[in-house]
Order: C-alpha cells, then structure tokens, then sequence
C-alpha cells in the first residue's frame, strides 16, 4: 500500500463527520464522569456511610498478606483486594448510568414534542371525479361481478 493512499484513507475516515462527533462526546463524557464521581465519592458516599454509622467503602479490604515494616519503614507493602474500592466504582457507574438514561429520555421528549408540532396538516380529500370516469368505474365493477 502506498504511503500517500494511507494517510489519505486515514484523513477521510478522520475528517468524517460521526468521528469529530463521537470525540467531542468521549470528552464531554470524560468530564462528565469526573463530575458524577466527585458526586458520588463527596457527597452520596459519605452522606450513605453517615447514616450507616461512619462506614467508609473505599476502606473495606481482603488483606491477603499484612505490611513488613522495620524500625517504622515498609519493607514489605500489604497485598489486599480493596472490594470497597470496587463497590464505590460500580455505584460511581449506576449513578453515571442513570444521569445518561435521565439526559437522553429528556432529550427524546424534547423531539417529541418538536415533531408533533411541525406534524403536516391533514392531507386534503381528493377532489371529485368527474362524471365519466365514476360511470368507466361503475362500468368496469359491473364487468368483473359477471
């Protein structure tokens, strides 16, 4: 393949219009994420674990080999699956998941809304036959009754 065919292909599959799109949303979506996990790790978390008597999710933990330290220093870092972590993440992603679900329903209603106001009035009634050609359809009916 030829070098200046490649870049070509590249460019017009990177100039498209659904590309620059789709872009733009991972950023505005990375963002957005940030901003749905300060939500839920600043303000949900700590309210829910206020009212669970001071629990802390992102504390919880399988320590599979406790710390090495000698004289105050770590030899030996712990080694523990954080579960708490893993459960702050998945309501990090329930939250999210519901704040897209709520912004795309809106959005949906939005157009619905848009569409029914511009809907085309009622097509108007079909104009009257002239006489000769409702006595041709009369004809032609009696025609295929025989």
């Amino acid at each position: 393949m030829a070098k200046g065919k490649f870049w070509s292909e590249f460019k017009e599959f990177a100039m498209k219009g659904n590309v620059i799109d789709m872009a733009v949303g991972v950023v505005i979506g990375g963002a957005f994420g940030k901003i749905v996990t300060s939500l839920v790790s600043d303000i949900i978390m700590p309210a829910i674990g206020a009212l669970c008597g001071g629990l802390n999710f992102t504390d919880w933990k399988w320590v599979i080999s406790k710390a090495v330290t000698e004289g105050g220093e770590v030899v030996k870092p712990e080694v523990a699956i954080s579960w708490g972590n893993f459960l702050q993440v998945i309501f990090d992603f329930i939250i999210i998941a519901l704040c897209i679900f709520l912004v795309i329903k809106g959005i949906n209603k939005a157009k619905s809304l848009t569409k029914k106001e511009e809907a085309p009035a009622e097509p108007e009634a079909p104009a009257p036959k002239p006489d000769d050609v409702v006595l041709l359809e009369e004809i032609r009916d009696l025609l295929k009754n025989k």
